[in-house]
């Protein structure tokens, strides 16, 4: 009992964490999710000019108040979408987050497929219709016998 209370507990507790991320952004936070547009490369990783200046702006609109998403639709506004650092979830944008997934499904899926008909595909031993009195494989007289001659010349 007290494990389902602890994981209820914690399930209502991430979005709550995400809200207060969402109402309370930090400078570090966003530097990770807002692209240079000049560099092509995330905040924290670019010294360009135009970073500081998103960087400058950020901390404005995040000591006036502003919510994560307000500040990121003004910068779309701006900078066009390029600015940010994952595309949305909506819209032809939502292919570049499901693409991925449906390529890793297509090729696990297949993987399966093959290793099920190589498995099934192995025989460990030859059918015993094959084997001969001596549980062998038997060859053909005329085969044994070049073979018994060749074996016999690298003795």
């Amino acid at each position: 009992m007290r494990r389902l209370a602890l994981v209820v507990l914690l399930v209502l507790a991430l979005p709550a964490a995400a809200a207060a991320s969402e109402k309370n952004p930090t400078l570090r936070e966003l530097e990770g999710e807002l692209m240079c547009p000049t560099c092509g490369t995330t905040l924290e990783l670019s010294n360009a000019p135009a970073a500081n200046q998103i960087r400058r702006f950020a901390r404005e609109r995040i000591a006036a108040g502003d919510t994560k998403s307000e500040i990121e639709d003004k910068l779309v506004a701006e900078f066009g979408r390029g600015v940010l650092a994952s595309p949305p979830k909506e819209g032809f944008d939502l292919l570049a987050w499901v693409l991925p997934l449906l390529a890793a499904g297509v090729a696990a899926a297949t993987i399966g497929v093959l290793v099920f008909r190589w498995s099934r595909g192995r025989d460990s031993e030859p059918p015993a219709e094959e084997l001969g009195t001596n549980g062998r494989v038997d060859l053909d007289p005329a085969l044994e016998q070049r073979l018994e001659e060749e074996l016999a010349r690298y003795e």
